[in-house]
Parts: structure tokens; sequence; C-alpha cells
């Protein structure tokens, strides 16, 4: 980014690359920041983890069954990471990236059943679970004038609940409001730079939720 050098194909080998080159530019000798081999570790990492939760169907079913649903939840994850990475950063989450999420998801109610390919017409409880979950962050964001919650999450929300179902998107925010309670916590006590008035991202702990919830199938509230 400093010195615009286009990087050569050994300079893109994800993590391997950083280490080679210990973490600076070949060119102009800058520091490259630790977000690019993190980001790749955690984009590995989740891919591993889907293969994982759907490797009963690879082994055992259809592997078309298994090529779409794992592209699919690859490509929602992904989408989630950039969305993660871009609000740590800018603390915002874009609408255009929202958008294209929380299309997919919904296009997702009719592909797949019980998170496995599978043609079918939703359900009104899965029409709405985006809605439902949406709702209480929108109301956050209107009571409080956006201090509390921005809308991004509100709309962030729409797509986890489409993409999870009523009951996993519901265990998801709960994860995400006891992570980042704790977070919030240790950086007041511990960081100078943050006070009871800071500014923290929310979008990170909502897709570690989310993340969470999907891959051990969590159900705090079984009754929906």
């Amino acid at each position: 980014m400093v010195c615009r050098h286009q990087l050569s194909w050994y300079e893109l080998i994800p993590i391997l690359s950083f280490v080679f080159l210990r973490g600076r530019c070949k060119n102009c000798k800058t520091k490259i920041s630790i977000q690019y081999p993190l980001v790749e570790l955690t984009t590995g990492i989740i891919f591993g983890a889907l293969f994982l939760k759907f490797q009963d169907v690879f082994f055992f079913s259809n592997t078309v069954i298994f090529s779409f649903t794992y592209a699919y939840y690859a490509v929602m994850f992904a989408l989630l990471i950039v969305i993660s990475v871009y609000d740590l950063k800018h603390k915002i989450i874009p609408d255009t990236l929202s958008l294209i999420f929380g299309i997919l998801a919904f296009v997702g109610l009719f592909l797949f059943s019980n998170y496995i390919f599978f043609l079918h017409t939703p359900s009104l409880l899965e029409f709405l679970s985006g809605l439902y979950i949406a709702v209480p962050f929108a109301l956050f964001w209107l009571v409080s004038g956006g201090r509390w919650m921005g809308l991004g999450d509100a709309k962030l929300a729409i797509g986890l609940g489409w993409l999870l179902g009523l009951s996993a998107a519901l265990s998801g925010i709960v994860v995400a409001f006891w992570v980042g309670a704790v977070v919030g916590i240790m950086l007041i006590i511990f960081s100078r730079k943050h006070g009871m008035k800071s500014e923290i991202p929310f979008a990170p702990y909502l897709v570690l939720g989310a993340l969470l919830a999907f891959l051990f199938e969590l159900s705090i509230f079984p009754i929906f």
C-alpha cells in the first residue's frame, strides 16, 4: 500500500508469504499489517470447521449436495469475515455487504433445510426470522439515537436470522452479547484508550456468535 509494488504469486501465499517475508514488503521494506495473516488463518480455520460439520454428507451421502452446501456456507462466512474486519477497522458495516449477505441468506431459505442443500418452500417462521432478529437491534438504535447500537448491526441481523433460523440466531446473539460484555469490561479495566463511552464495533461479536451457533447447533431457546 506504500510503494504500490505489484505482488508476485509467491508473495500471495496465505500465511507463508508473511512469514518468509518477515512481515515486510520485499520492495520497500515497509511493515505489513498483522491483519493479513490473521484473516487468512481465521478463514482457513473456519473453512476447515465447515468441512468437519458437513463431513458426513461428504463421506456418506451425495457429493453434489455436499458441494452446494459447502460452497454456499463458505461464501456466507467469508462475507461475514469481511464485514467483521471492516467494522473493526472503520467502526461501520457497509450497506452493500449487508445487502449482499441478506439477499444470499434469503435465497438460502429456499435452497437449504437444516443447513443441508434441499429445495423447498420455507415456513412463515423462517420468512420472518430475519425481521424478528433485526427488530431489537433497530429498537436499540432508535431509542438511543445510535449510542447503544448502530443501524448497521440491525441490517446485518436480518441476514443472520435468515441464515441460521430463529433459534440458532437468538442463541448466537446471546453468545455475542456475553463475549462482547466480557471483552468490553476487560478493555475498560486494562486499556487506557477505552472508557465507558468508547465505541466498540459489535459485528465481530455477532459473527463469532453466529459461527458458534452454526457449528455447534446451539439452541438456548429450543421452543422456536
